[in-house]
């Protein structure tokens, strides 16, 4: 009698009831392994690709990237002020609401007219570019308000939500980008970092003019 060859793949082993073995064509098989050999590795599914931008990154970790800065998980204190040009259009509510909207804390307010001594000590690292006097005649030019803010990550938050130096390269939804056109005129000023920060609030407010204070809305902003 001639053997019977049997391909693995095409065919599985079955027992009968006398004991004797046969073959049967197991096409469920090969069915299911070749539904499955289109799902052996989804990696390429987790992995970023520059062609995907929206691919999702596995293993690492999200990171808050500013420009110039990375927000910072700890509180801090940041200096805004509203400059001349910003007071003369009325917009001081408007920039006051972006950083309460935030959910960021006020620790000092006030309108103010700056000398020119404490205008130049605030920008002294500028004092050595050609526009330097214009700047200072321009923030002395009317009054401002100054600010102290507080939070978690305030100095550089408060920077990306005020926007880049020129409006117009600004991002729409910042407060240069929405409300200003010009460099000479981006109506708002923020610390670039958290020593600044601290200094600068040091230099505009006199001791006893920051409140301390728990808001109520607290517990629903934080952890």
């Amino acid at each position: 009698m001639a053997s019977l060859a049997v391909n693995p793949v095409i065919a599985s082993s079955t027992t009968a009831r006398n004991g004797s073995s046969s073959y049967a064509p197991s096409h469920k098989l090969n069915l299911r392994t070749s539904h499955l050999a289109a799902f052996q590795s989804i990696s390429h599914l987790l992995t970023y690709s520059p062609s995907c931008p929206y691919a999702f990154k596995k293993l690492h970790k999200p990171h808050i990237f500013l420009p110039h800065l990375v927000a910072s998980l700890e509180v801090e204190e940041t200096y805004i002020m509203i400059k001349p040009d910003g007071v003369q259009r009325c917009l001081i509510g408007e920039i006051i609401s972006r950083f309460e909207k935030k959910g960021f804390k006020l620790k000092g307010l006030k309108l103010f007219q700056c000398p020119q001594e404490l205008a130049q000590e605030h920008y002294k690292d500028l004092q050595s570019k050609p526009f330097f006097p214009k700047l200072i005649n321009y923030i002395t030019s009317g009054p401002v308000v100054c600010m102290a803010w507080e939070g978690v990550g305030v100095v550089a938050s408060a920077r990306k939500l005020i926007g880049v130096t020129n409006p117009l390269n600004a991002e729409p939804g910042t407060i240069r980008g929405d409300l200003a056109v010009q460099t000479g005129r981006n109506v708002v000023h923020g610390s670039d970092s958290p020593e600044n920060g601290k200094r600068e609030i040091a230099l505009w407010f006199k001791e006893g003019e920051l409140c301390e204070w728990t808001p109520v809305l607290e517990p629903w902003l934080t952890e």
